[in-house]
């Protein structure tokens, strides 16, 4: 999810029909570059080489039903496009979804030169960048732990995880160091989180919060959620989170 801000100036992105390494090629109507949309850079027209790197922001991969719980109040994309019959937008899982036979399979859709054998292609990741530091958390590991303290680029991170969908939000943790507290029910993401003072923070989409000082949050990192064959494509560097070591 990338800031629609190119240059100070709003504009709107198109699909160009191309891809890069088996990942989709936008284009901006403004000046009609196009951007590699897996790092936010545009690559090719007239801000090619300006330097750019879009921002984007913090989202989650997750199911309607743990989002609904989340948040009852939110909005959502109605199924009535006047594109497309309702009936058309069916889950992946559905063997009716446009890419479901891509989706179930082992292979990647076109070739992809710069592998690696640590996950299958298609395991989702979490990943994370700082500085000139990056890391991947497998969605699976996440799910298991369902809550990870870390440091990667010098920055102390802690990583939330629901143990059903793939949402994996990471925030900054200063000194602390967080545990899920008494009251955690493990079927469902974690709500609250103690410090080793025995301080409640409460986990929102923006931040952490601390309950007994609502001033004190520790903000919330943007991460990216992936296949692993298009993670290491752009992060051959990239550190792969360990379960063992935790």
């Amino acid at each position: 999810m990338y800031s629609g801000i190119v240059n100070g100036e709003a504009t709107t992105f198109g699909t160009s029909g191309l891809l890069y390494r088996s990942n989709k090629v936008m284009y901006d109507r403004a000046t009609r570059s196009l951007w590699n949309q897996f790092i936010g850079e545009p690559v090719i027209g007239p801000l090619a080489d300006s330097g750019i790197r879009q921002p984007f922001f913090p989202s989650v991969v997750t199911t309607w039903e743990e989002w609904l719980e989340e948040h009852p109040d939110t909005t959502v994309l109605d199924r009535n496009t006047g594109i497309y019959p309702p009936d058309f937008y069916v889950p992946e899982n559905d063997p009716r979804a446009i890419y479901y036979d891509y989706f179930t399979s082992d292979e990647v859709m076109f070739p992809v030169w710069n592998r690696d054998v640590t996950f299958d292609p298609k395991e989702v990741v979490v990943g994370l960048s700082i500085a000139d530091s990056t890391k991947a958390y497998r969605v699976a590991d996440l799910q298991e732990v369902r809550l990870i303290n870390d440091t990667l680029g010098g920055l102390n991170v802690v990583v939330v995880a629901s143990p059903d969908s793939r949402a994996g939000r990471i925030y900054e943790r200063g000194d602390a160091t967080f545990a899920l507290p008494p009251t955690d029910e493990p079927d469902v993401p974690p709500s609250a989180l103690v410090d080793e003072s025995g301080a409640a923070w409460q986990v929102t989409e923006t931040g952490l919060v601390n309950q007994s000082d609502p001033s004190e949050v520790l903000p919330r990192i943007p991460s990216l959620t992936s296949f692993w064959f298009g993670w290491f494509q752009y992060h051959p560097d990239t550190e792969v989170y360990q379960p063992a070591a935790q």
